[in-house]
């Protein structure tokens, strides 16, 4: 007789706070309107038939079968069919959690064709059970969306943590990807008050409530944060990277750094590559 035994630890569990706003099941027709949209909450979009392109914030991706794509709340998408491979698809809402990835965008395109894993059995699983309500539904689509997620965790190449979704205005979520998109432009309060077509004194108000820093001291940092990728990545001279991080002289990129970092941007080369 051979047994194999494994205890199982609750230190570390895999639970979330997400909450299925809803799933859907949509195949392309000819009255198929392709209008860009955004939502309060991630959305969880999952190719099961067809080819087509997705639309985020004026880029175009191809998507085929078994692709699948993560948006966090406030992008503007939208997604079109190939006539000759008409799309069909799932979608999952989740609300309180948001993707936070390695690269700072807001969404991530991932092909699982070629992955050992049925992520399309758990997005049609939450579809049939929002649908048909049979007793104990809700109880089922909560362990299965706990599922999903962390069958994503398994198979995405692309880091990224959960983060808790705070809801911030679309305006607020507006300029923080303006920001995080044109750091190496020359910008200041009075632009985005009206790139955002709010008071300058409301809006810095109201970004700082919602991200807990101002959008000045926000771009700040973001340039911080390219500055410190060009430093580890490349060879470029401290003058180059403060005019590509957006940095109006290099002794100001001096300042700004040493304040944040609490060494200067060669020092801080020398020990990224040591």
């Amino acid at each position: 007789m051979s047994t194999r035994s494994f205890s199982f630890s609750n230190d570390n569990p895999l639970s979330t706070e997400a909450v299925l706003v809803n799933a859907s099941s949509s195949r392309y027709e000819e009255d198929w309107p392709s209008i860009p949209h955004t939502h309060a909450f991630t959305e969880l979009f999952y190719v099961s038939r067809g080819s087509g392109e997705f639309l985020i914030e004026n880029q175009r991706f191809s998507i085929a079968r078994d692709d699948l794509v993560i948006i966090n709340p406030h992008i503007l998408h939208t997604e079109t069919s190939q006539s000759a491979a008409p799309l069909s698809y799932y979608t999952v809402g989740v609300d309180g959690i948001s993707f936070s990835f390695r690269d700072q965008k807001e969404f991530q395109i991932f092909n699982c064709r070629k992955i050992n894993t049925d992520l399309l059995f758990y997005f049609h699983s939450l579809f049939q059970e929002l649908d048909e309500k049979k007793e104990g539904y809700e109880e089922i689509c909560r362990h299965t969306l706990s599922i999903l997620i962390a069958q994503l965790r398994r198979i995405t190449d692309s880091g990224f943590q959960l983060v808790p979704s705070f809801h911030p205005s679309k305006e607020c979520a507006q300029i923080k990807r303006y920001l995080d998109s044109n750091y190496g432009e020359d910008i200041n309060l009075d632009q985005l008050a009206a790139l955002s077509h709010l008071n300058k004194y409301y809006l810095s108000h109201e970004f700082t409530r919602y991200y807990g820093i101002s959008p000045i001291n926000y771009l700040n940092r973001r340039r911080i944060e390219v500055c410190k990728n060009l430093l580890e990545n490349t060879d470029h001279d401290i003058s180059d990277i403060a005019h590509l991080a957006g940095f109006s002289s290099q002794s100001y990129l001096a300042q700004s750094f040493r304040k944040s970092c609490g060494m200067t941007a060669m020092e801080y080369r020398r020990s990224r590559r040591e």
